[in-house]
């Protein structure tokens, strides 16, 4: 690795060439528009990139079909004569008690949460490997440290999130290949507006959730970004293997209840 004089902040950033998937909306697009405003070239993998008013490349790429991932990966190396970053963030939810999804709900989210980061990373690491700033980052969740109820299945898949990004960090330290990963606390995202959405009473619904967070508030997608941004520039030239929560503090605080 080298060092980081005059790397620092977004400027760091600027001629890096970046992948990140599941950038269509939420977290994703958050991080695609930080990395892009921090100068990085980026290529959005997602079923539907919607990139047409955007300044970064939209590709077409499903994560659980390994020959769809494979051309997306060769195709933003290819416009961008290799690859520096990726950033593994497409996944998808799941609630429910260890009894309540189907066999096929559990292959599912494991095959896109767990596996897609795999596929992902596997054939970028070839173009990774020639990158004096190379860096995978994987969006986690506080889901894969602190036990949330109605979410078994999700917590699941997080958790080997977690294990595999910490394999990964020892697998290619000597490589010069740093691998974090991102632990977000519940965030104001189009996946949690739907679970409220659907839920009995949303208002009720959304202050628990507040509430669970120390900070009392719901962890917006572009903090979530600058941590990913961070993890994924030179500035972070010495950190691998790291979960870096953005939770609110949700993972190691317990303040007392506030007073009445």
């Amino acid at each position: 690795m080298t060092g980081t004089a005059g790397m620092t902040g977004a400027a760091g950033l600027r001629g890096l060439r970046a992948v990140v998937t599941g950038g269509g909306s939420g977290i994703g697009r958050a991080v695609a528009r930080a990395l892009t405003d921090g100068g990085a070239h980026v290529a959005v993998l997602d079923p539907v990139p919607d990139c047409e008013r955007e300044p970064w490349t939209g590709l077409t790429a499903d994560v659980t079909d390994d020959t769809s991932v494979r051309a997306s990966v060769a195709e933003a190396a290819a416009r961008f004569g290799g690859l520096d970053i990726v950033v593994n963030n497409a996944g998808i939810g799941a609630t429910g008690t260890v009894e309540d999804n189907p066999d096929e709900q559990w292959h599912r989210v494991l095959d896109v949460n767990v596996l897609g980061m795999v596929r992902v990373t596997r054939a970028a690491l070839p173009h990774l490997r020639r990158s004096a700033h190379a860096s995978v980052v994987n969006t986690c969740s506080i889901a894969a440290t602190a036990g949330l109820p109605q979410r078994a299945l999700y917590s699941a898949s997080k958790g080997a999130v977690l294990s595999l990004t910490l394999a990964m960090a020892a697998d290619h330290v000597r490589e010069g290949i740093r691998v974090n990963c991102v632990n977000p606390g519940t965030a104001d995202t189009p996946w949690v507006a739907r679970l409220l959405e659907a839920a009995d009473d949303p208002a009720a619904e959304r202050a628990a959730l507040e509430a669970r967070q120390p900070m009392g508030r719901l962890v917006s997608a572009e903090e979530v970004a600058a941590a990913v941004v961070y993890l994924a520039g030179p500035a972070s030239a010495s950190v691998t293997g790291t979960a870096l929560a953005v939770d609110g503090g949700m993972a190691g605080l317990r303040p007392r209840p506030a007073a009445r």
